[in-house]
């Protein structure tokens, strides 16, 4: 008699990715792990990224969470399993932080402008994660915490993002206490744009209405708006009239100029 071997069902990916027009959807899917990063999903979001930096027919991203979490931040489990390792894990924790930092800093550099829809908890490298999209949307049931303090290790790298979005003073107790802090006062504090009743369509809406516009000119904008934030004023100043400069170069700039003194639509070609 033979008995036939179950087939093996291929493990679900941990990144989905989708597209509605030109907008693609990235969603973090370990819906059992509240979305944790992972190596592997630390990979698959980098890969995913440079993937769509090359891509001229993205022009936003969107992304989300699968599940009950956006993104509950580092994978603790994978972490801890790595103490055993002959230096106590010091090389792989070292590994994993500049892998994560590197991926946010692919979002800053990113050419199209990614927005967060946030629904459920976003914690730790998760509230880095938001802080770290150009633009964030979350419903009413998001919530937002850096609770390294709770567990005796102090959100070092979510700080970087999280102080670079919010006041000093805001930044600090979420930093100091670990506590949540509720959709509502996210917004208030500047941690996301809005609150929404569905954050993935309002966030979705945000993307295309940012997708009507020139690529070429939002690639030059969002480049422009993190250099010049970490200048001094006059310095700042200087390097905004160059880009401005080169802006009004653009063939993009010249038909939308012209289009708005002839009131009519533009017409985007992109350069």
């Amino acid at each position: 008699m033979n008995v036939q071997t179950p087939a093996r069902t291929a493990p679900a990916p941990v990144l989905l990715r989708e597209r509605q027009g030109a907008v693609a959807i990235l969603t973090l899917n370990r819906p059992a792990a509240r979305n944790s990063l992972s190596e592997a999903l630390l990979d698959a979001l980098t890969a995913a990224l440079t993937d769509i930096a090359a891509d001229r027919s993205v022009r936003a991203v969107v992304l989300a969470g699968n599940g009950p979490a956006f993104c509950a931040g580092h994978d603790l489990k994978e972490l801890t399993g790595r103490r055993t390792d002959a230096d106590g894990g010091r090389a792989y924790f070292q590994h994993i932080m500049t892998t994560c930092s590197a991926m946010m800093q692919s979002i800053v550099a990113l050419p199209q402008p990614v927005i967060a829809a946030v629904d459920g908890v976003a914690s730790a490298a998760g509230c880095q994660l938001v802080a770290t999209c150009d633009l964030a949307v979350a419903s009413p049931n998001a919530r937002f915490a850096t609770p390294g303090v709770d567990i005796g290790l102090f959100c070092s790298t979510p700080m970087v993002a999280l102080s670079r979005n919010v006041s000093a003073k805001h930044a600090m107790e979420m930093l100091l206490t670990g506590d949540m802090v509720s959709a509502d006062d996210a917004a208030r504090f500047g941690l996301i744009n809005r609150v929404a009743p569905d954050a993935r369509a309002a966030a979705l809406a945000l993307a295309e209405k940012v997708a009507s516009k020139s690529s070429h000119v939002l690639k030059i904008g969002k480049q422009a708006f993190y250099r010049q934030a970490e200048m001094g004023l006059a310095d700042a100043y200087a390097y905004a009239a160059g880009v401005m400069t080169e802006n009004m170069m653009a063939r993009d700039a010249e038909e939308g100029i012209c289009a708005f003194i002839e009131k009519r639509t533009p017409s985007w070609e992109d350069k």
